[in-house]
């Protein structure tokens, strides 16, 4: 269950994914906080330059896993303004990450992005939940997939 800390969180998010946008990169941004609500770690998509591999859900779990100890990553949140990939996801899981809470799904994404034409993506887009197992998820978010979705058509040339 979305609660109004989680929306603050997820706001935050969509402003790393307009800042994203805004310096060419895809509309994509999470923060990682701690049980007692910390921010501890946030970031933005960096893969303008070429590596796909530069998501900032999957830099949230290498800056977890060498700055927290195992008890502390499975009690942290991690917000996003997408669903997580499946390597994220794995990331995610392998790290040992607690509760995911995303503003837009991984399915709706796919959708916006065959609005305006884009092909589908080389790697499948799965649930969270068909990659790792016993982690609480929360999402989407209506209100804020809308935002999320107008960065993506801004992004490839849509209507918004």
């Amino acid at each position: 269950m979305v609660n109004e800390n989680d929306i603050k969180h997820l706001r935050r998010c969509v402003e790393l994914a307009k800042m994203a946008l805004k310096k060419g990169d895809e509309p994509f941004g999470s923060v990682l906080v701690s049980a007692d609500g910390e921010v501890l770690f946030e970031d933005h998509n960096h893969v303008a330059g070429g590596d796909h591999t530069q998501h900032p859900e999957f830099a949230i779990a290498r800056w977890a896993a060498n700055n927290m100890p195992p008890e502390a990553r499975s009690n942290a949140t991690v917000y996003t303004s997408g669903e997580h990939c499946p390597m994220c996801a794995a990331a995610h899981g392998w790290a040992g990450l607690g509760r995911i809470v995303y503003a837009s799904s991984s399915e709706q994404l796919a959708d916006w992005l065959s609005e305006v034409g884009v092909p589908p993506a080389r790697v499948r887009n799965l649930p969270i939940q068909d990659v790792i197992r016993d982690t609480a998820v929360d999402g989407p978010v209506p209100e804020l997939a809308e935002e999320v979705r107008k960065l993506h058509h801004a992004l490839h040339g849509g209507n918004i």
